[in-house]
């Protein structure tokens, strides 16, 4: 640096004396000035261009100790701030140092060459030079997939559900009524008994009087006794089983009303009466002639004393998709 300065200076002083000497030869009537006085002036000269160099030396040291500090604080920000990784480049601070070094070095030739009126410096800013690259590892969430059904799985087949079935019945003297217990019994079934609303008495029951409650019902087809109480939901059955005596060769008028007074469609159902003598007959088919849509099945007579095996081996007999126990 001293001997740029020193050749600097000498450059200056060549070109003051020859301007001196051009001005002496050319004009003869400007009287040189003395040679002290020359000497003064080629010294304050230098003094001052000593003074500006020195000026431009502690501008490039204050540059150089600036971008020193710039580099230690981006380097202090990037240890404190970012995480150690071996994929972070570490070669940043050097080169902000080499850059700062080579602006530095240019200043100061810039300013030994011409005065500028007020030195620059130009230090990358510590944010930009020393920002850590972004790592290229990122971490990924695996979802699992659903485990798919093989075709080999079981399939599974849904229940066989057991048909609903009830057990309705008439009964004046009870005997039908133990031939229902046993059926209901036999099936796990649900059992309705079908009850007048005025119950019958014994000379109701007279068969051998024209004036009595059940002969004069019987003769006509149009009858219809009330009924007390109904079932419960008789949507819900499958099959229904309807019992009842034989009177005068057909099914008593309340069973008429009975089944009237529901909607039988897509149910099946099978007829049983009790005689002492008298067979089905036509009773069942006047009943269905009652209803829309059922599957009547042939009715049979069981006796009021029938055993339970009896009566089992009569409902496994029917064909339908029940078994008796």
């Amino acid at each position: 640096m001293k001997r740029i300065y020193t050749m600097i200076l000498s450059v200056i002083m060549v070109m003051f004396s020859l301007t001196a000497c051009n001005v002496g030869g050319n004009e003869n009537t400007i009287s040189t000035p003395p040679l002290i006085s020359t000497t003064e002036s080629e010294t304050s000269t230098s003094s001052s261009l000593t003074d500006r160099v020195s000026q431009s030396t502690s501008t490039a040291e204050s540059t150089e100790n600036t971008s020193s500090y710039a580099t230690e604080s981006s380097q202090a920000e990037q240890s404190s701030e970012t995480p150690s990784d071996s994929s972070t480049p570490q070669s940043a601070p050097s080169s902000v140092a080499q850059s700062s070094s080579n602006t530095t070095q240019s200043t100061s030739s810039s300013t030994a060459e011409s005065t500028p009126s007020s030195p620059q410096s130009s230090i990358s800013s510590p944010e930009q030079s020393s920002a850590p690259q972004s790592s290229s590892t990122s971490s990924s969430t695996t979802v699992s997939a659903p485990p798919q059904s093989s075709s080999t799985d079981p399939v599974t087949t849904p229940e066989h559900s057991e048909p609903k079935v009830l057990v309705a019945y008439f009964s004046a003297t009870n005997t039908t009524e133990g031939v229902a217990e046993r059926i209901a019994d036999a099936l796990n079934a649900d059992i309705y008994e079908i009850t007048p609303e005025t119950p019958y008495t014994s000379a109701d029951l007279d068969y051998h009087s024209d004036s009595s409650r059940s002969t004069i019902e019987m003769n006509d087809p149009n009858a219809r006794p009330a009924i007390s109480g109904s079932v419960d939901d008789m949507e819900q059955y499958d099959i229904v089983f309807v019992g009842y005596p034989i009177w005068w060769g057909e099914a008593p008028r309340i069973l008429n009303t009975f089944v009237e007074s529901y909607d039988f469609s897509g149910k099946t159902v099978v007829p049983f009466c009790t005689s002492g003598g008298s067979v089905v007959g036509s009773s069942a088919r006047n009943l269905a002639q009652s209803t829309s849509g059922a599957n009547w099945l042939d009715g049979t007579r069981l006796n009021g004393s029938a055993s339970e095996s009896e009566v089992v081996r009569w409902i496994n007999g029917l064909g339908l998709d029940i078994t008796a126990e």
